[in-house]
């Protein structure tokens, strides 16, 4: 009889074993399948993403996990079968990695959300915003100088002051060349045909707020202004293209604030003397006595305002610059645009004379 308890027991045990352990394969299941779901990154990057004419959703999921936009195309598998959605509008739609496998498929199976004839501009970071301008007439048939005269129009920016917080009474400095500089977020935008001015400007705004809203906590906490990180993101800009870069500099150009030393930028002369980026780099290198409240060889601190448009890396490295004790750098123009660091002025001399020279 003891035996039989005693198996029994031991039955009854392996069996809770294996409902427990069931249990555990079926929960680690439900999270991975729901980690899938979650969007791939914060990036506010705005895709237009094409369902084609006849296309199934089992041919546009493996098409979206490649352009980035989800993570899984066989959970997303899973998650329509459950949700039983299938009906596809076939078009353009704009989806950003942002977005859930929830929202992706909500947003490609509502013909609502189609861009109906709209017309794709590309802005990359580091854009002037005269450039920018320029698209909008070519493209999109605005004119260029009534953009210019709205981006600089005081009472217009103050009626926008109360949606966009990033935008304070700083841009009005008198100085500033254009007022709006800087805050116009480069990124690929679907614009409507005949679009007005205003309406552009807004589009552009509406996405420097999202950008805006990602780091605002940090921006709160900062020592400089909104307006003076912006600024100084314009620079960090101009002045690298790879992200660990643009960490780094940000990093030297502290450290010269710190110790009251000037940026001394030379692409802060290539704003002042408006140097189109086709134009020799020598230009701005061989200028730094010319005389603009822009030229950081001549003014302390910052410029007035933005030199361009800068985009969320360059935020972000101002934001979380990489500490260190350089407080000069240089970049290989002639080799492979390696930037060299350096502690002191003699070791970035030598730096200078071996890669410029």
């Amino acid at each position: 009889m003891k035996k039989k308890q005693t198996a029994s027991k031991t039955g009854l045990k392996v069996l809770l074993c294996l409902i427990l352990l069931a249990a555990v394969c079926a929960g680690g299941v439900f999270l991975f399948y729901h980690s899938q779901l979650s969007p791939v990154s914060e990036s506010q990057e705005e895709v237009v993403f094409e369902v084609k004419s006849g296309e199934s959703l089992n041919a546009v999921l493996p098409r979206l996990e490649e352009s980035g936009l989800i993570k899984n195309s066989l959970c997303a598998k899973v998650y329509v079968k459950l949700n039983k959605t299938d009906s596809l509008a076939a078009g353009k739609f704009v989806l950003t990695p942002s977005m859930s496998t929830e929202e992706i498929i909500e947003t490609i199976t509502d013909a609502t959300k189609l861009i109906h004839d709209d017309i794709t501009i590309t802005f990359i970071e580091g854009e002037w915003l005269k450039h920018m301008a320029e698209k909008f007439e070519s493209d999109l048939g605005i004119d260029a100088d009534e953009l210019m005269t709205l981006w600089n129009d005081k009472d217009y920016l103050k009626s926008l002051m109360g949606d966009y917080p990033f935008l304070t009474e700083e841009i009005f400095n008198e100085d500033s060349r254009y007022l709006l500089e800087g805050y116009l977020m480069p990124n690929t935008y679907a614009f409507a045909k005949g679009s007005d001015a205003q309406t552009v400007t807004k589009k552009l705004l509406d996405q420097t707020l999202k950008v805006y809203n990602k780091y605002k906590d940090e921006i709160a906490q900062h020592e400089l202004s909104v307006h003076e990180l912006f600024t100084l993101a314009s620079i960090v800009q101009y002045e690298a293209s790879k992200i660990e870069d643009m960490k780094m500099i940000a990093g030297v150009f502290y450290n010269r604030l710190d110790i009251g030393m000037k940026l001394q930028s030379s692409v802060t002369v290539c704003y002042a003397i408006d140097k189109e980026k086709s134009d020799s780099w020598k230009s701005c290198e061989v200028n730094p006595t010319f005389d603009s409240p822009y030229n950081t060889y001549m003014v302390q601190g910052l410029p007035p305002g933005p030199i361009l448009n800068p985009g969320a890396d360059a935020i972000e490295a101002v934001l979380a610059p990489t500490e260190s004790d350089y407080y000069y750098f240089m970049a290989d123009v002639y080799g492979d645009g390696t930037v060299y660091y350096a502690e002191t002025y003699a070791q970035h001399l030598a730096l200078v004379n071996k890669y410029l020279r």
